[in-house]
């Protein structure tokens, strides 16, 4: 089984920036993709960045330029430097990690784009 701890999640003003944070545990060997997801309220829940082992990334077109996906295999860990931040950027943001597709998740974490 795997785990996932989610952190980093807040209120920021648009403009401003945030940086997430997804430590996962257990049955490591599993692991090869590491990703983002969000969900808005009211909106289906979208990709918005993926990383895999060998370090190759994706990023939803909403997102490029602004938001950069790294990860840590010594670390169990993905981040999502979030920079830019804009209100249509509020949602809970959810960490995902699988060996081909996304098989685990996080609980979540709130991220919300106000003034």
């Amino acid at each position: 089984q795997v785990q996932l701890v989610e952190s980093g999640g807040g209120l920021v003003q648009p403009g401003g920036s945030l940086r997430l944070s997804c430590v996962h545990s257990g049955s490591i060997f599993r692991i090869n993709v590491m990703g983002w997801y969000r969900q808005a309220p009211g909106k289906q829940r979208e990709l918005v960045a993926g990383i895999t082992r060998g370090g190759s990334t994706n990023y939803a077109d909403s997102v490029k330029g602004r938001f950069t996906i790294s990860r840590d295999n010594a670390k169990n860990t993905v981040y999502l430097q979030m920079n830019s931040l804009k209100p249509e950027d509020t949602a809970v943001y959810y960490c995902a990690v699988g060996l081909i597709k996304y098989d685990y998740w996080g609980q979540g974490t709130q991220v919300t784009v106000s003034s």
